[in-house]
């Protein structure tokens, strides 16, 4: 008989179980008992955001719809920001508030880089059409990211053609400006290889016109504030400034991208989206953030390859200081976003594994069996010092830096995640490269 004298493996960290707030579910329609420590945790913020760890999870648009509601019913705030294009936004919002078009076209056209094509998300839209039609304050909706999956210009471009008609009719954009956007459109995220090799292809000073137009068009509407806002009204120009600003943004990336600096790429979609953010702020009281963690987080973002950047959390938390505060999320096992190249196949989702010993993801899977919540600004010592030492999170399938207690206020743990169920009605409504690509997985 041998006596085997090494230690036994030391037990995962885990939490207390005072720093746990059990949710005892995640669907939308279920009680609210659970949610009162939401209450201390916001106090007076006018930004919350709550992140994902990846897009497209069933339990991902189940939490940000319950709690969005607990915010609109028992807080007053009055809009939902989503990471989708801005521009396209516009008829969302539209319809929530008693628009005419099937809801179908409204998930496929109103929201951009796929976020509108689930039904968990159809649920949501429904909840806000419904409650305002039932209430006398309404919510908003707003999309804060690029226009046209980040890709396209021309869903800012051809609002702003648009608006230039009415606000300034003897005025005519040089049409060359479109038809070299047009070079190098793509109708949805699946074609963003084929755009970025058009927009490499084409000569260099059909680039440097194409920027140079937008900066002209920036510059006369700008200039000419005063007379614009006359003619129309101060909402329709500053929506209009708006998408222009965020198409010379994607203007910038796809320079960016043609002269191989990817780094200038997250620093700018980023900065624009928490301009964005701002300008909702000069509108709105009190908004509902809803983004990647990646993005909200007060701490640098480390994609995989790349250096750190700056977040829309860290410009938030430094232009709105304690207004802003942020919900991050993570999850256990399931299934999660596919990252690599095949996704663009039609492989959306792909096996998430346990988290790796460690990481944030595994602190809180070893510290309760269900969906909580943990405000990690009112930890013991103890419990503090167990967040503290954790210096990695999951994002998707891979592990970046992080200092959870910098970069977040409220974690929201789910132990199983799943893959969203695609809607048909929203696909029906789709490009072809979309619907191309759906008919290819089989939910599992």
């Amino acid at each position: 008989m041998t006596t085997n004298n090494s230690p036994a493996p030391a037990a995962p960290a885990r939490l207390s179980t005072e720093a746990i707030r059990p949710l005892h579910t995640l669907d939308p329609d279920g009680p609210q008992d659970d949610l009162g420590w939401l209450d201390e945790a916001i106090g007076d913020a006018r930004v919350v955001a709550i992140g994902e760890n990846a897009h497209y999870n069933r339990e991902s648009y189940q939490l940000r719809h319950r709690l969005m509601r607990y915010l609109v019913e028992r807080h007053g705030f009055g809009a939902y920001a989503m990471e989708s294009g801005f521009v396209e936004g516009t008829l969302t919002d539209e319809w929530i508030r008693g628009g005419q078009g099937q809801t179908g076209s409204v998930m496929a056209n109103g929201m951009t880089s796929l976020m509108g094509l689930w039904t968990e998300m159809r649920a949501h839209l429904e909840w806000m059409r419904q409650h305002n039609v039932e209430c006398a304050e309404p919510v908003g909706f707003y999309g804060i990211d690029l226009s046209g999956s980040n890709i396209s210009l021309l869903p800012g471009l051809d609002a702003v053609i648009a608006y230039l008609a009415h606000a300034d009719p003897e005025f005519e954009v040089d049409p060359r400006i479109r038809e070299t956007a047009s070079a190098f459109a793509a109708p949805s995220a699946f074609s963003l290889s084929q755009a970025v090799t058009a927009y490499g292809q084409l000569a260099p000073e059909r680039r440097d016109a194409l920027t140079a137009g937008l900066a002209d068009l920036a510059a006369r509407m700008e200039g000419r504030r005063l007379d614009y806002r006359q003619r129309t009204t101060a909402h329709t120009y500053e929506r209009a400034l708006r998408a222009l600003h965020l198409t010379v943004a994607i203007d910038a990336n796809a320079r960016a991208m043609a002269r191989g600096d990817h780094d200038s790429v997250f620093f700018n979609r980023d900065g624009a989206i928490a301009d964005t953010v701002e300008w909702i702020l000069d509108r709105e009281d009190r908004i509902v953030l809803a983004a990647h963690n990646g993005h909200i987080q007060r701490w640098p973002a480390h994609w995989p390859g790349m250096p750190s950047a700056a977040t829309i959390g860290m410009h938030l938390a430094d232009r709105i200081g304690e207004d802003y505060l942020v919900i991050g999320t993570t999850n256990g096992t399931g299934q999660t976003l596919n990252t690599e190249a095949d996704f663009y196949a039609g492989k959306l989702f792909t096996d998430l594994e346990p988290p790796r010993p460690g990481s944030l993801d595994a602190l809180m899977a070893a510290s309760g069996d269900g969906p909580f919540a943990t405000d990690l600004r009112r930890l013991s010592p103890a419990d503090t010092e167990a967040v503290r030492a954790i210096s990695e999170q999951r994002l998707g399938t891979f592990y970046c830096d992080v200092s959870p207690l910098d970069a977040y206020d409220v974690i929201v743990h789910v132990p199983r995640v799943t893959a969203a169920e695609p809607d048909d009605a929203a696909l029906a409504h789709s490009p072809l490269d979309v619907q191309k690509a759906f008919a290819g997985w089989e939910p599992r």
